[in-house]
């Protein structure tokens, strides 16, 4: 099944995702996300769109590493800020979704 997650720009803070990411039920996979203007004191929110539905949040972090509970997994964000991935560990067929990164103060 597809994991999407568009290309985006939130405000003046460019964000560029991977268009399409596919796995098989049960492979853990990564999404990952490019925000290389992002402020010092902004944080990088996730969140996911499954079909015909509104997006919900998935999980906040400004730097490290932090558990994921819906979906499980882990969403890392890069020492220097840059850069965040959202570890998806045993995706399942429910969790097809678009998932969406950006930075917020």
């Amino acid at each position: 099944f597809f994991l999407i997650s568009p290309a985006v720009a939130a405000g003046r803070a460019q964000v560029q995702q991977e268009l399409l990411a596919e796995t098989t039920e049960g492979t853990g996979i990564t999404i990952n996300c490019s925000h290389p203007n992002i402020r010092s004191s902004e944080f990088i929110y996730w969140y996911r769109q499954l079909p015909d539905r509104a997006p919900t949040f998935v999980s906040v972090a400004h730097t490290g590493s932090k558990a994921v509970q819906s979906p499980s997994g882990r969403l890392s964000v890069a020492a220097d800020r840059r850069s965040s991935g959202l570890w998806l560990a045993r995706p399942r067929r429910g969790d097809a979704a678009v998932y969406y990164c950006a930075p917020a103060g």
